[in-house]
């Protein structure tokens, strides 16, 4: 047993355990830990998955499945865990297969005891395609499979119990120790044998030794604990000596179903005896009762309940009468976040919201589920599937088709909301390869679109109408479809669908080397710069690239292509990604590197293999090109080396092949003697810098928005490749006057 939950150190008892559950696992398909709330299942799942870490050559995953509150998502969070690329367009059960297909491989499966139907002919389905897997399962009951080998968790032996309370006690008190004292010996046991010996309430115990004696931690549980659940008494007890507001916060928090964060839970649970001021405080009490465990990932801090824990906490929600207004609390503050997320356009927002929608997934989905299940709340829920479009087009494409399904089928009015909807949706369909949904979404959306007048709404459905002909190889028709989006967008003054527009419109110009793609794509740029938007500059960088690189102009090719391919990689795009390794590839080809050109081949295989299809929506117009080089490229390396330098590029990760693809190359603004290539706007902005004005000074003075100066900055720096405002200034003042 892992001493301590929270900051514990060292792992305490279980050894028998431990080694049995390793010998079940040579040979066993299926092997599920079962026992009570709290007596340990998660912790000793965790210390095998670390000590079979070198018997797996195929790798240990831990998915934990206590926050998955909808069975029909199991498939989704094992992906997660893997992970999966969630832009597959594959069934989400072949690619869990697939990821795990590679030679013995060990999946853990935490806590799957309100998801037990679904959950075994999952597993049995697993087993049975991978016959080197091994799948280790924590529940309450067996999944009732054949061959499966049932390990039944029981309490720890009593001196395993004594030594867990004293470790964890030392934690909390320095020095403490059972040995010097028969009487606290006695004590401890006693404490350890009122609560079962279930480590979980052994840990909470210990802690309350930051206010108790060890014999009045002893009374409190002996004034309890007559012939009932020793963890509900623990709970009981621990809920007792906290402060009231502490108790209203533990209730109140449990209405997430990941992790909480300090922003969140100011928003959600303050109000109504609990002063907003006071949530950071009353969050420190919980971890301190070790009622919240903290957690730190990528400098971010969160806060999680056990599960356990959390049911405790939420049968208190349900009996106070709060629930309802709480769980439209939490909903509508992911409505806020989903709202922010869609709104904000620049590349540094984009960066920021791919990280934190991931961070706050799973609360996504029980923000979702609440709106589809709550009457009248079916349009919220929509539009909040729709503005997390870009969310699931590049993490969760499956399970994004799910929510929109679900989305579409339970708002049928045929207003905005389902317009939008609609042509969100279709583009989903369409990276899935679900041609007919897509086709039979954007007839409706454009349906309603024209019937209310919506011109943004009818600008995309006519761009996905173009990318629909252009997947099917219509190239001229799709850039008709093009033109009309731009003209819509541009009619209602929407940047972000016009430079969505552009940007395919010159690419497709682009495949086709006419001279029209480089000011197209010159124009998105601008745009782009102008809002300080991100994902669709990339995409016009690239049109600038392959543009150059058709005209015969090796070094702007090479220089566009860097820049698009950082954006890529910054934004985590792994279209945009495996695009721009195949374009470096065409490149080194062209400069007769052959064996550079086959390693990013394979670099950008590996990233189409993941994405279960290759260059997605932009196959028809750069297969050939790929064509051309692999030819090329097979030609004057042999066979043998060709296959050979693939599978080195293959092997190596995303992070590794961007590096690759750069070959070291700064960012084009660092080149001796070389002026940074800042549109006439940004370079008034970076002189105004440095003059010393501010974000709002610099609005002020050029009748712009804050947001619009600040997206401008932003791109002032990436250009340059400075990290401040003074580095900005002193590039400035080494100009020569213009």
């Amino acid at each position: 047993m892992t001493a301590g939950g929270p900051g514990g150190a060292g792992f305490v008892g279980r050894e028998p355990e431990l080694a049995g559950i390793g010998r079940l696992l040579e040979t066993a398909g299926v092997v599920t830990m079962v026992g009570a709330g709290g007596v340990g299942k998660t912790r000793l799942a965790q210390r095998v998955a670390e000590k079979a870490r070198g018997s797996f050559p195929g790798g240990v995953r831990v998915a934990e499945l206590a926050a998955l509150e909808d069975p029909a998502l199991l498939v989704h969070a094992v992906g997660d865990a893997l992970p999966v690329a969630g832009h597959s367009a594959r069934p989400p059960l072949e690619a869990v297969i697939d990821r795990l297909r590679g030679g013995p491989a060990l999946l853990v499966l935490d806590d799957c005891a309100h998801l037990l139907p679904g959950c075994a002919p999952f597993v049995d389905t697993l087993v049975r395609a991978l016959p080197e897997l091994r799948v280790l399962v924590t529940g309450r009951r067996p999944l009732g499979l054949p061959g499966e080998r049932v390990v039944e968790l029981g309490p720890l032996p009593e001196p395993d119990a004594v030594r867990l309370f004293a470790d964890r006690a030392a934690a909390v008190v320095p020095g403490f120790d059972t040995a010097g004292s028969r009487t606290a010996g006695c004590e401890v046991a006693g404490i350890c044998r009122r609560l079962g010996g279930l480590p979980l309430a052994i840990e909470m115990a210990a802690v309350r030794l930051r206010d108790l004696s060890v014999r009045q931690v002893l009374e409190g549980l002996d004034a309890r604990s007559r012939h009932r659940c020793a963890l509900r008494v623990l709970f009981e007890w621990t809920h007792d000596l906290c402060t009231p507001g502490e108790r209203l916060l533990w209730r109140r928090v449990s209405v997430f179903g990941g992790g909480v964060d300090l922003e969140a839970a100011e928003h959600v649970c303050a109000g109504d005896g609990v002063a907003r001021e006071h949530v950071p405080a009353l969050v420190a009490g919980l971890a301190d009762a070790a009622v919240l465990l903290r957690r730190e990932r990528d400098g971010v801090v969160r806060h999680h309940l056990q599960d356990t824990v959390r049911a405790f906490g939420r049968a208190l929600l349900a009996a106070s009468g709060e629930e309802a207004a709480l769980r439209r609390r939490h909903r509508d503050y992911y409505r806020k976040i989903t709202s922010r997320a869609w709104a904000e356009p620049s590349a540094a927002a984009q960066r920021s919201w791919t990280g934190r929608l991931q961070r706050e997934h799973a609360d996504l989905r029980t923000a979702l589920d609440w709106s589809l299940r709550e009457p009248g709340e079916a349009g919220t829920a929509l539009t909040m599937i729709a503005e997390l479009l870009y969310h699931w087009s590049g993490h969760h494409l499956p399970e994004g088709a799910g929510w929109f399904g679900r989305g579409l089928a339970a708002q049928t009015d045929p207003g905005e909301v389902r317009a939008h909807g609609l042509w969100a949706g279709a583009w989903i369909s369409l990276l899935g390869g679900d041609h007919a949904t897509a086709a039979v979404r954007l007839e409706e959306a454009g349906a309603i679109a024209a019937r209310l007048g919506l011109r943004g709404i009818r600008g995309h459905v006519a761009f996905l109408t173009g990318m629909t002909a252009v997947r099917g190889g219509d190239l001229h028709t799709g850039m008709r479809w093009y033109e009309e989006a731009a003209r819509a967008h541009r009619a209602v003054g929407d940047p972000v669908g016009l430079a969505l527009a552009l940007s395919r419109l010159a690419l497709a110009n682009a495949s086709l080397g006419r001279p029209e793609a480089r000011d197209l794509a010159e124009e998105c740029v601008a745009l782009c710069d102008l809002y300080g938007e991100g994902r669709h500059r990339a995409y016009a960088l690239l049109a600038l690239s392959i543009s150059a690189w058709r005209r015969g102009d090796a070094r702007a090719a090479v220089e566009h292509g860097d820049e698009s391919l950082r954006h890529s990689a910054l934004l985590d795009d792994r279209l945009g990604l495996g695009v721009n390794l195949e374009a470096h590839a065409w490149f080194a080809a062209g400069a007769r590197d052959h064996e550079r050109a086959a390693r990013l081949l394979g670099a950008a295989d590996a990233v189409w293999a993941a994405a279960g299809s290759r260059m997605g929506e932009f196959g028809y117009l750069l297969s050939r090109f790929r064509d051309a080089c692999v030819a090329a490229t097979r030609t004057r390396l042999g066979e043998a080396a060709f296959r050979a330098a693939l599978a080195r590029g293959a092997a190596m990760p995303a992070d590794v092949a961007v590096a690759y693809a750069l070959a070291d190359r700064p960012p084009a603004a660092h080149a001796p003697g070389k002026i940074a290539p800042l549109t006439r706007r940004e370079t008034e902005i970076a002189r105004l810098v440095a003059e010393g004005l501010s974000n709002k000074d610099i609005a002020g003075r050029l009748v712009i928005s804050q947001r619009t100066a600040e997206g401008h900055i932003e791109h002032i720096l990436e250009k340059l490749g400075f990290r401040s405002r003074v580095q900005v200034a002193a590039w400035v003042n080494r100009r020569p006057a213009v």
